[in-house]
């Protein structure tokens, strides 16, 4: 059994009916500025990532207390 055009169809209606377009093209614009917000970070990050971390320091630090 799979999901013909008139389920996905009737799903889209009842979505839009009870949401209403307004709620639904602010929810992806929530969505979008989520996605580029994410896709930001991720750059500064790699950017961070560049300059090598001596891990030994936090390690040695942990075990003095």
């Amino acid at each position: 059994m799979s999901i013909g055009f008139w389920q996905i169809a009737i799903v889209v209606i009842l979505v839009v009916l009870l949401f209403g377009r307004g709620k639904i093209s602010s929810l992806m614009g929530d969505v979008a500025k989520g996605i580029k917000s994410f896709k930001k970070g991720m750059a500064t990050d790699a950017t961070e990532d560049s300059q090598p971390k001596n891990i030994s320091e936090n390690q040695d630090s942990d075990k003095k207390e």
